[in-house]
């Protein structure tokens, strides 16, 4: 019986959207990927280029470049378009408008053709813009996804790590909240090796660290890397092909994603960053964690940032 081709589609193939294609093709994570942009030239010459690649590789991935009709019949599409580019002094809010405008002339258009896979966004301001291409897929909100505080996470452990001198794959941690300046370290969910953080420290004679420090480094590090060299690109793009691969072979992996909430941590009427199970029919389920009340306090004040932005959509 022959087996189906994964496909998985990008749109906007600027620095993420490149970083992401690139990780998916060495990873070998779909038979066939397909780019998209507005600037024919360079999705043409990335595909060329990616494709060039591929003798070197212990796998054949097949890259295309074409228009959003193109995608129609794709498991996942991953979005990485980029609005107004984003400079040291403003905000991920402050892009809203622009990359607003791209996604309300693209998800229609797509609805239209009958797309029905797996959306993930990276897009900024990536909680509304997650919530926007849901409102206008008309898709389960298992289906539409955003990379949310998954980079944020991975910066938080590596920066607790770095403190411990542990490597950060041996800790379980996650912020919470707005992929931006409000998100929020969930400390009494930090694990080194099984243990809570503190019980850790306490066994192996750590002094203590200040917590609001790390989440504010946290917050920061992509602000260090784009002031920089101007964009960051490698880690959110190993993120989009990591939620690629936990969708296509059905994972059921454990991250943090922009999840549009039906009451979880009694929140609605947005997307927001909160771990998740993601498998081959997107996210499967929101996994709620049983927050202290500083903690609890601080999330309702992130989503209160991210409402007070999607109230400015037209929708």
């Amino acid at each position: 019986m022959e087996k189906p081709v994964r496909k998985v589609g990008i749109i906007g193939v600027g620095h993420v959207g490149s970083a992401a294609a690139y990780s998916i093709i060495h990873q070998g994570i779909c038979e066939e990927l397909t780019l998209v942009d507005i600037k024919e030239e360079k999705m043409i010459a990335d595909a060329i280029d990616f494709s060039d690649s591929i003798s070197f590789l212990p796998w054949r991935t097949k890259v295309k470049y074409g228009s959003l009709l193109d995608l129609k019949d794709h498991d996942v599409i991953i979005i990485s378009v980029a609005g107004e580019q984003l400079l040291p002094g403003i905000t991920r809010l402050d892009v809203l408008k622009s990359s607003a405008e791209i996604i309300k002339s693209i998800i229609p258009s797509l609805k239209e053709a009958g797309f029905n896979g797996i959306y993930v966004v990276a897009t900024n301001p990536c909680d509304i813009i997650t919530y926007l291409t849901w409102k206008l897929s008309g898709l389960p909100r298992n289906q539409v996804f955003g990379t949310g505080t998954a980079l944020d996470s991975s910066r938080f452990r590596k920066i607790i790590g770095e403190y411990l001198n542990v490597d950060p794959r041996s800790i379980t941690g996650y912020t919470l909240g707005e992929h931006g300046d409000s998100q929020m370290g969930a400390w009494s969910h930090v694990t080194v090796g099984g243990k809570p953080i503190l019980q850790y420290m306490a066994d192996n004679q750590i002094e203590p660290f200040d917590f609001d420090d790390i989440v504010q480094q946290t917050r920061i590090e992509g602000w260090n890397i784009l002031s920089r060299k101007g964009n960051t690109s490698y880690g959110i793009g190993n993120a989009l092909a990591f939620m690629a691969k936990s969708i296509l072979n059905d994972s059921h992996s454990i991250t943090p994603v922009s999840s549009v909430l039906e009451g979880e941590y009694g929140e609605q009427g947005l997307a927001i960053g909160v771990p998740g199970i993601v498998c081959r029919d997107g996210l499967k389920q929101v996994i709620e964690l049983n927050l202290n009340q500083k903690e609890k306090e601080l999330f309702k004040k992130s989503a209160n940032t991210i409402k007070d932005s999607i109230a400015t959509l037209d929708l």
